[in-house]
């Protein structure tokens, strides 16, 4: 079975992932704008500036995320365009957060001042919505294609993997 988890910056999508992956036996796949920018040797910053004209780095890593999904039998995919890009996922999963929950996640993270963190989440939402949509055509803001949406404000990552969890044995996958 092929999970994938999508959700905006501080939703939980790495937590969920590696608690759900961890929990079934699965393998977990993670690599993130923040993986490839290591990789690469960019500041992370400097990456998502540079992404913004340049779709190539997008489909680099979407493609690697799916080419590490279809090479297993069992994985849970987490990133911001997983329901979208694993068109073979069994169970689509996507979590939402109001943007100041999701900033006092990154914020608690990663440090620094919470306005500023609260700021770039914002900057960080529109331009990721604007890149997913002249790439792909894909709105981030649609869900629709989700098996389940889970707001995650006020769950614990143990809460959100037994929702996942109960979802698949309800739908008998």
């Amino acid at each position: 079975m092929r999970i994938a988890i999508s959700g905006k910056s501080g939703c939980g999508n790495t937590t969920v992932t590696t608690l759900l992956a961890e929990t079934l036996g699965y393998t977990k796949i993670n690599f993130t704008f923040r993986n490839l920018a290591a990789e690469k040797g960019f500041d992370f910053w400097d990456f998502c500036k540079m992404a913004e004209s340049d779709s190539a780095y997008d489909k680099e890593l979407d493609i690697r995320q799916v080419q590490m999904a279809m090479a297993v039998k069992n994985c849970v995919l987490g990133s911001r365009l997983a329901i979208w890009m694993l068109k073979d996922a069994e169970v689509k999963v996507y979590l939402n957060a109001s943007i100041k929950e999701r900033a006092k996640r990154i914020f608690k993270r990663e440090k620094g001042d919470f306005q500023t963190r609260l700021k770039q989440t914002k900057v960080r939402d529109d331009c990721d919505t604007n890149r997913y949509k002249a790439i792909y055509n894909i709105d981030n803001n649609d869900t629709s294609i989700a098996n389940i949406v889970i707001d995650t404000e006020g769950k614990t990552p143990e809460n959100i993997v037994q929702i996942i969890i109960d979802y698949i044995k309800e739908m008998n996958i």
